[in-house]
C-alpha cells in the first residue's frame, strides 16, 4: 500500500475524543508525514519539510540545509524569518560552528542553550536571538542528505520526545526526497530526449545555419545552465571562446586563453565529461562561473572542442546523472553535426560536378564553335579586296579571340581547386578581382595564357598579387576610367602582367610612390616596369618578370 494511504488509516485509528498529549503529538507525526509524501516536486518537497517540522515541535525558526557533493551547503531553506530580515542579513550560512558540526558527525545535537556549546560561532549582525537547538540528519538511501535545524521553541527548551519525532520525520522526509529524486530524474530524461530529438532534426535541417550556436542554445535551456560555451583551439598553445550563451555572454565570446592551464584543455586532452565547481586560479576561470559541466565535444571520434555549461555561484550543483545525459545530448548532437556535414560535402561535390560539366561544354563545343567562326572570318577576310571591310572583320575576329580567352577565364574559375589550403596563382588572382570589382563601375576583365600555376614559384606570386592590387587599386583613386582589363600570361621564362584603363592617361594614372614600388618589384626578380599612353585614350601598365631568376633583396 502506498505511504499516503498508510498514514490516513493510521491517523484514523487513533481516537479523536480524550486523546493524551502523546497521542495527538503522535497524530500531529503522521498527519505531517502524509503532508510530506504528497508532493512530487523536489523544491516543494524540501519546503514542506520545513514547515511541517516547525509546526511538529513548536520552534519558531527552522531550515533544511542540503549539503553539497565538496562539504559545506549547497541549500539552506528557512522559514520563520523574514524575507526583508533575511536580505540584511547578507549571505547564507555555508555550514560552519554547529551546523558544519552536525555536517561532520551525523547525529542529533539537542542543546538548551546555543551560547553554551563551544562549537556555536555565533550569529551575524542583524541576526534574530536563538537560544534553544534541536538538529537532526536527514538521510537518503543511506547517505547523508543534509540536516534539519531548528532553534526556539515555544516551551522553552526541546524535550528528548521532540528529538524523536523530528527524527522519524526526518527518515519519511528522506523517503519523500528520494521520491521526488526520482520523478524529477524521469522529468529530466524525457527533457534530453525530447531536446537530442529537437538537435537532431534542426542539426540535420538544411536551414541550420550556426550548428555550435543552436548546440549551446538547446543545451542551456535544457540543462537550465546560466553561461553555456564552445571553446575550440585558437592556436597549438591556445584556446578560443567560440561561441557563447547566457549571462556573460558578450563578454566572454572571443576570448583567448592558454590552453596548458585551463580546465577546458585537461577536458580536451582527456576526451572525457566531467564536473567542477568553478576554476579560480586557472584561465578559464571566467567563463567557468559557478558549478560547470565540462564536456568534449568529438567529431570523427577525436575530440575538436569543448562545451561548458555553468550555473552562477551559490545555485545547486549539476549531479552525475545530468552530466551523463548531457554527455549523451552532446554526442548525439555530434552524429547530427557529422551528418550535416557530410551532406553538406556532398551538395558541394554536385555543384562542383555541376560546373565541371559546364566548364567542359564551355571547351568542347562553345569555343570550339567560337575558333572555328573566327577561322572562317579570317578565310573571308582574305578575298575581300575593300580595306575597310577587311579591317571591320578582321576586327571582329580580335574580339571572338578575346571572347576566348574570357570564356577559358570563366572555366578556370568554374574548376575546383586542387588544394583548397594552397590556392593556384590564378584562383589567387580571380579573388582579388572579386575582392576589388565592386569597388569600380565596371568590374575589371580578366584573362590569363600559359602555364602560369606550373611555373611560377610561391614567392613571385606573392610579388605578382601586390602588383596587381597595387596597379589596381591606382587605376580606381587616379585614371577616372570606366572600363579597365588585366591580362597575365607566361611566355617563354617571362611572366607578364598588363593592366589598361581608359582613363585620363599616364599623367594622373599612378603617383610616383606606386610606380616606385612595382619597379623595385620587378628589380628583385630581373624583370621590367613600363608606364605607356594609349591613342585612344588611357594608359598601358606592364609588368614583368623572370620565372627562372632568383629574388633579389633582403627578402631573399
Amino acid at each position: 500500500m502506498p505511504p499516503e494511504p498508510i498514514l490516513g488509516t493510521v491517523t484514523g485509528r487513533i481516537p479523536r475524543t480524550s486523546a493524551t498529549e502523546s497521542e495527538v503529538r503522535l497524530r500531529s507525526l503522521l498527519q505531517a508525514s502524509q503532508s510530506v509524501v504528497e508532493q512530487l516536486e523536489l523544491s516543494s518537497v524540501l519546503r514542506r519539510i520545513v514547515d511541517v517540522a516547525v509546526e511538529l515541535v513548536g520552534a519558531r525558526y527552522g531550515a533544511l540545509g542540503v549539503i553539497a557533493p565538496n562539504g559545506g551547503l549547497e541549500q539552506f531553506i528557512h522559514v520563520g524569518m523574514p524575507d526583508g530580515l533575511a536580505e540584511r542579513i547578507g549571505h547564507l550560512p555555508v555550514g560552519l560552528g554547529l551546523l558544519g558540526a552536525l555536517i561532520d558527525e551525523p547525529q542529533p545535537i539537542r542543546l538548551a542553550r546555543l551560547g553554551d556549546d563551544d562549537r556555536s560561532v555565533g550569529f551575524p549582525d542583524g541576526h534574530p536571538a536563538m537560544d534553544g537547538f534541536l538538529g537532526v540528519p536527514v538521510r537518503v538511501r543511506g547517505a547523508v542528505f543534509g540536516n534539519l535545524y531548528l532553534t526556539e521553541p515555544a516551551s522553552g527548551a526541546f524535550t528528548g520526545e521532540d528529538e524523536e519525532l523530528l527524527c522519524v520525520l526526518a527518515a519519511t522526509a528522506g523517503i519523500a526526497i528520494e521520491n521526488a529524486r526520482l520523478f524529477d530524474e524521469t522529468q529530466r530524461h524525457q527533457r534530453w530526449s525530447a531536446g537530442t530529438a529537437e538537435i537532431s532534426a534542426a542539426l540535420l535541417s538544411e536551414r541550420a545555419d550556426d550548428p555550435r550556436a543552436l548546440l549551446a542554445d538547446r543545451l542551456g535551456a535544457i540543462a537550465g545552465a546560466d553561461l553555456v560555451c564552445v571553446v575550440v583551439p585558437g592556436s597549438p598553445e591556445t584556446l578560443l571562446v567560440d561561441t557563447a550563451r547566457g549571462a556573460l555572454a558578450d563578454q566572454v565570446r572571443g576570448l583567448v586563453f592558454p590552453a596548458s592551464a585551463a580546465v577546458c584543455g585537461r577536458a580536451l586532452e582527456s576526451g572525457q565529461p566531467f564536473l567542477t565547481y568553478g576554476a579560480a586560479g586557472h584561465p578559464d576561470e571566467v567563463i567557468l562561473i559557478g558549478p560547470t559541466m565540462v564536456i568534449p565535444l568529438r567529431t570523427a571520434g577525436r575530440p575538436y572542442g569543448v562545451l561548458t555549461a555553468s550555473r552562477r555561484a551559490g545555485r545547486p550543483g549539476f549531479s552525475p546523472g545530468e552530466l551523463e545525459m548531457a554527455a549523451d545530448f552532446v554526442g548525439q548532437a555530434g552524429v547530427a553535426l557529422e551528418l550535416a556535414r557530410g551532406r553538406a560535402v556532398r551538395q558541394r561535390l554536385a555543384v562542383l560536378e555541376d560546373r565541371s560539366r559546364i566548364a567542359r561544354d564551355l571547351h568542347d563545343q562553345v569555343i570550339q564553335r567560337l575558333f572555328a567562326a573566327g577561322l572562317g572570318l579570317q578565310a573571308i577576310a582574305r578575298t575581300v579586296v575593300e580595306p575597310d571591310l577587311r579591317y571591320r572583320i578582321l576586327a571582329q575576329v580580335d574580339a571572338l579571340d578575346d571572347a576566348i580567352a574570357e570564356i577559358r577565364t570563366a572555366i578556370f574559375a568554374l574548376s575546383a581547386q586542387i588544394h583548397p589550403d594552397r590556392p593556384s596563382v590564378r584562383h589567387r588572382i580571380l579573388d582579388l578581382l572579386a575582392e576589388l570589382g565592386p569597388l569600380f563601375e565596371h568590374p575589371p576583365r580578366i584573362t590569363f595564357s600559359g602555364p602560369i600555376d606550373l611555373l611560377t614559384p610561391d614567392a613571385l606570386a606573392d610579388d605578382l598579387v601586390a602588383v596587381l592590387r597595387e596597379g589596381l587599386t591606382n587605376v580606381l583613386r587616379h585614371a577616372g576610367a570606366r572600363e579597365s582589363t588585366v591580362s597575365v600570361g607566361v611566355a617563354g621564362d617571362t611572366i607578364t602582367v598588363d593592366i589598361v584603363d581608359d582613363g585620363v592617361g599616364p599623367a594622373g594614372a599612378v603617383t610616383s610612390s606606386g610606380l616606385a614600388n612595382l619597379a623595385e618589384r620587378a628589380r628583385r626578380w630581373h624583370g621590367a616596369l613600363a608606364l605607356t599612353g594609349i591613342d585612344a585614350g588611357g594608359c598601358l601598365l606592364r609588368w614583368s618578370a623572370r620565372l627562372t631568376g632568383e629574388r633579389e633583396g633582403p627578402a631573399q
